[in-house]
């Protein structure tokens, strides 16, 4: 009786549309993934700051990372604890079932474990080698009006750019010097964060490691196996359309609603290669973390040899860490935990045009292609859309060439390749509480000009 429970739940969370998930009464569905989300966010921002040689303790996790959350889920995980085990947190959601459980790997973070997991259920991940450290960022005077950048960091972290923002770090990098840097208390250059869809971007760097080592073209049909039926016409999307979001792939939602896999324990490979072709490849725009899902997947032979952590750490962003899901599927569309100092890095790879120590990581012309909206745009907003960054071309102060990487929460990583810029900003920002990223870049660039 208890494993058909088990069972009967898992699909319930599988299948529900999230949207659903707003309009009804608390259910199993809604506790359970608020435990697995509580489990998993507790998990990795305790064990990556360890990692990293940063302290963070349970109380700052629920004052930031846990406050401001997904509504219908707030006040569940607001009820529910966690409890802490060595490298293992779970969550109880229901006296019938086994807790929510999340365990954590050495350099690979945390894995959010299925329904109905038992701790000592399952073989533990080989922990992942990893460098432990990097020659650190070169510190230096900003050229421009250095009191105007100190005033616009401090406005960042007083609610200049969004009322109720929550700015947690800021590293602005000129010439490749760090010209300003600022933390919110808690929090520090060790300190990673999720990524959440700043990962997309991460993702994209990944499949242009892969083409300059020749594994990969993007221009080819993505290699999703469950689309190589004859007579399917998945079969005809390219990698290039799942990184441009233009796949015409549906999905119960668009967006970064990806909650059964990201915290209900199901499997990329289970979920994202299911959905079925709505509109031609390539004629419609649909942001979904799905199309990024399905190009990791389709390059993720080429892992086995050169793992995320490698180019990671090829970069010297030593405090990164790519998490998977219980199957070992990279989950690249937002749960990366990562640094200030870090992306600040990955940023310089690009105002580097993908050369970095003398050695070209991606392919010349990389960076022009990411950066360059191609086909459908989204309807509305301020942003265009290139290959897994978005396009800045259509912002006030900010040059046409400039790019970025966006993540829920407030996560932005500005690139800015004529002015050799980068402007990373860190936060937890509340639902409902924007951060002005454009008017944000805009001062930080007046201050350098």
């Amino acid at each position: 009786m208890k494993h058909a429970y088990r069972a009967l739940a898992l699909a319930a969370v599988l299948t529900l549309p999230t949207t659903a998930l707003a309009q009804t009464p608390p259910t199993a569905n809604h506790r359970a993934l608020a435990a697995g989300y509580k489990a998993l966010t507790m998990c990795s921002a305790l064990h990556t700051a360890k990692e990293a040689g940063a302290t963070r303790t349970p109380a700052s996790v629920e004052a930031n990372e846990l406050v401001g959350i997904y509504p219908e889920l707030q006040p569940l995980v607001d009820g529910m604890t966690a409890q802490m085990s060595g490298d293992v947190v779970s969550v109880a959601w229901d006296e019938r079932a086994p807790a929510r459980v999340a365990v954590h790997t050495p350099g690979r973070g945390c894995v959010i474990q299925p329904m109905g997991y038992v701790v000592g259920g399952a073989p533990a991940r080989a922990p992942q080698a990893r460098r432990t450290s990097a020659a650190a960022l070169p510190t230096g005077q900003a050229q421009g009006d250095a009191a105007a950048l100190d005033a616009a960091v401090a406005q960042a972290f007083g609610g200049g750019f969004g009322a109720g923002a929550n700015t947690t770090g800021v590293v602005v990098l000129q010439d490749g010097r760090i010209v300003a840097e600022k933390y919110a208390e808690g929090f520090g250059p060790n300190t990673p964060q999720r990524t959440w869809s700043v990962a997309k971007s991460l993702a994209g760097t990944l499949i242009g490691a892969a083409v300059q080592r020749g594994e990969v073209d993007v221009k080819a049909p993505a290699a999703i196996a469950n689309w190589r039926g004859q007579g399917d016409p998945r079969g005809a999307i390219t990698l290039e359309a799942l990184m441009r979001m233009a796949s015409g792939l549906t999905s119960d939602t668009a967006g970064n609603r990806t909650d059964a896999l990201y915290f209900g324990g199901t499997a990329v490979d289970e979920q994202a290669p299911g959905w079925p072709l709505l509109a031609p490849v390539g004629s419609t725009y649909r942001y979904a973390n799905n199309d990024t899902l399905l190009a990791v997947l389709a390059v993720a032979p080429t892992f086995a040899a050169h793992p995320p952590a490698e180019l990671f750490d090829r970069l010297g962003m030593t405090h990164t860490f790519a998490e998977t899901d219980w199957r070992g599927n990279y989950i690249l569309s937002s749960q990366v935990w990562t640094t200030a100092r870090d992306l600040a890095r990955f940023g310089q790879l690009y105002v580097q045009d993908g050369v970095w120590e003398g050695e070209r990581i991606l392919p010349e012309g990389w960076r022009a292609f990411v950066s360059t909206p191609s086909g459908p745009q989204p309807p509305t907003g301020a942003f265009g859309y290139g290959a897994t960054f978005w396009v800045m071309n259509r912002s006030d102060g900010v040059p046409a060439d400039a790019f970025a990487a966006f993540g829920n929460r407030g996560q932005y990583v500005v690139i800015v390749p004529s002015r050799n810029v980068v402007i990373v900003r860190r936060g937890e920002d509340p639902t409902g509480k924007g951060f002005d990223v454009a008017a944000f870049a805009r001062d930080v660039l007046a201050a350098l000009d």
